[in-house]
């Protein structure tokens, strides 16, 4: 990839007057600062909605050191939506189970992944540097993005209008001046921009630090396969299987141990010898020590900038989420800033980001660091009766499921987010009175609030619920709003057996389970409408057949029969059968879009390495 580069075009950059079109414009609507797995996905959902987009990245090459080493369906689900999930699982292993051991290699806990409902296998693993080379892939179908690698950005301006960044190239020590509407700074953990904006990064370093393994199998073992987590109390261990012939082996550095000779070919075959492998059976790629980090940035957003990744936070790697929360954290930012932009959403919208990210990623930590004890904790009476109980545990009738579906990422629930609530004493602020700072259209008189002070803390991304009358009280009886809808295999209206959100189409929509109600408020705001129909039905304009139950039986669960659902799938007002829905967040008006749904162009995109056509993620039967 050349250092500057666009889909279609050779990617000139900004000059130092400030943009092509002369007079203060801004040249770009969003810019992204950083290119890891956070960074990219912004890049492809912001360029699948048509925005003019620049990205920033300091490395001219991937970085080669793999990190991350599995994610889950619900971001397979964010990356369905860009049309690379089924590229994606090609170099994927799916399904894989996971065992916590103890000092003797014996099971005291054994885990299988359990689906949510998201259409994906409930958890992958991962080879990061060629996940990272598809998503890449997939942003040079976007003639609107640029890329300029070996690009760093060395200090931001905020105004009114937008944001100025003062770009230096690394290679040559040029310096650019570029603008933006917005930024995403997803520069990791070591954010220069989140030092810029003043922004605290609270929380612990743990001393305890590890070394990290990558390796080429050469000659499979046993079980090579599993996930195993080695509680031994004189050195844990992570053993992890990672696809494309890899595999990851993580050991702490002791109290004594030379950090350096740690890190050796020699040593490392010592440590894993202890697991019957020798010295013929892998290849070291390469040794990285880490420190586990538990840190929250103070604010995600100060004024047009906001943190992604782990620019806004980090947690330790036990159940594998740290990657995938910069993923979510960008599926909930891009198509607020797309909506602000185009003009259909007033700019108070975007404070509900932080309002919905943060106490989600505080909860994933606050779990990894649970199951971080389990599989590190070193104190011999402890690790004794951890290994006695638990076992004991599986057997008991309905702990047992729950210790072992492994399911211990929390489903987000936006109770305080972006979404419709009956109207309280405290809170009656609504969601889309266009006080200042509210957004108008792309082409740019918005105003904001002063450059680089916090959004005030309001609910002002809430909605008034007052105009519903009693026809609100009923409707709050359902459970649906704040929660995503599943995404299960229907029959499209044109006969073909998609999954959900291929024809959701990442827009706001109505979802009827039921002869639809009127929602003229809804339908003045130009919101379309889609029927669900009971399997077995005949395919029919303008709706789909739940092929096997799934979302009727969820709305049934929520009380619902009439949703309005967000672009992001999570539903935003609900209401039981016959009673209209509470009205649309106020200066919802949506624009005429060209791409309503985003086609996956998988067929452009060739393997980065060669995958098995026998894995169970590569073949994904509906």
């Amino acid at each position: 990839m050349s250092e500057i580069s666009a889909g279609n075009r050779t990617g000139a950059g900004a000059d130092d007057g400030g943009g092509h079109g002369g007079g203060g414009e801004a040249e770009y609507d969003v810019a992204v600062i950083g290119y890891g797995p956070t960074g990219v996905t912004a890049a492809n959902l912001l360029g699948a909605a048509g925005l003019r987009v620049v990205v920033l990245e300091r490395d001219a090459e991937i970085y080669a050191r793999a990190r991350a080493i599995s994610t889950d369906e619900e971001v397979m689900r964010i990356w369905q939506r860009i049309g690379l999930a089924d590229r994606l699982k090609q170099d994927m292993l799916a399904d894989r189970p996971l065992d916590f051991v103890d000092a003797r290699g014996r099971a005291f806990l054994s885990a299988h992944p359990t689906p949510r409902g998201h259409g994906h296998p409930p958890q992958m693993f991962l080879y990061q540097p060629a996940l990272e080379q598809v998503l890449r892939d997939g942003v040079a179908r976007h003639p609107d993005v640029e890329v300029w690698l070996r690009h760093e950005c060395l200090r931001l301006r905020q105004d009114a209008d937008g944001v100025e960044l003062t770009v230096v190239g690394t290679a040559d020590d040029s310096v650019r001046r570029l603008r933006a509407r917005y930024a995403i700074a997803a520069d990791g953990g070591s954010s220069l921009t989140r030092a810029q904006l003043n922004v605290g990064y609270e929380g612990r370093t743990y001393e305890d630090r590890w070394v990290v393994v990558d390796t080429k199998m050469l000659k499979p073992w046993p079980d090579h396969d599993r996930l195993r987590f080695r509680c031994d109390p004189a050195r844990p261990a992570v053993d992890c299987p990672t696809p494309l012939g890899h595999h990851r082996w993580e050991f702490p550095i002791l109290p004594g141990d030379d950090e350096r000779h740690l890190t050796t070919d020699e040593a490392i075959h010592a440590m894993v010898s202890r697991y019957g492998i020798g010295p013929d059976q892998i290849e070291i790629l390469r040794a990285t020590v880490y420190s586990h980090h538990v840190r929250f940035a103070a604010r995600f957003r100060v004024g047009r900038v906001f943190l992604a990744g782990d620019a806004a936070h980090a947690m330790p790697p036990w159940i594998g989420q740290g990657m995938a929360a910069g993923v979510r954290d960008v599926a909930n930012l891009c198509w607020k800033l797309d909506a602000v932009l185009r003009g259909e959403l007033p700019e108070s919208v975007l404070d509900s980001y932080e309002a919905e990210r943060k106490p989600h990623v505080k909860e994933v930590t606050r779990r990894a660091v649970f199951v971080g004890r389990i599989i590190t904790d070193r104190r011999l009476v402890v690790t004794r009766v951890r290994d006695a109980v638990l076992p004991l545990l599986n057997r008991v009738p309905g702990v047992a499921g729950r210790l072992q579906d492994s399911n211990w990422i929390p489903v987000a629930h936006y109770a305080d987010g972006f979404r419709d609530r009956p109207r309280t004493k405290s809170s009656g602020i609504t969601s889309g009175r266009r006080a200042a700072g509210a957004g108008t259209a792309r082409t740019g008189t918005s105003r904001s609030r002063p450059a680089g002070t916090e959004p005030a803390r309001t609910d002002t991304f809430r909605t008034d619920t007052s105009r519903t009358g009693t026809s609100r009280t009923r409707a709050s009886r359902t459970t649906a709003p704040g929660h995503q809808i599943p995404q299960p295999w229907v029959t499209a209206p044109d006969g073909t057996r998609v999954r959900l959100d291929d024809v959701l189409g990442g827009r706001w929509l109505l979802l009827h389970g039921a002869r639809p109600t009127p929602q003229p408020e809804w339908e003045r705001a130009g919101v379309p409408s889609l029927t669900v129909l009971p399997a077995g039905s005949s395919p029919a304009e303008g709706a789909v057949v739940d092929c096997d139950g799934v979302l009727r039986a969820w709305l049934t669960h929520h009380r619902a029969t009439t949703l309005a659902l967000r672009p992001d799938a999570y539903v935003y007002a609900a209401a039981p059968t016959g009673t209209p829905l509470p009205p649309p967040p106020e200066g919802l008006t949506l624009t005429s879009r060209t791409n309503t749904a985003i086609t996956p162009p998988v067929a452009t995109l060739t393997p980065t390495s060669p995958a098995s056509s026998s894995s169970p993620a590569a073949q994904g039967t509906p």
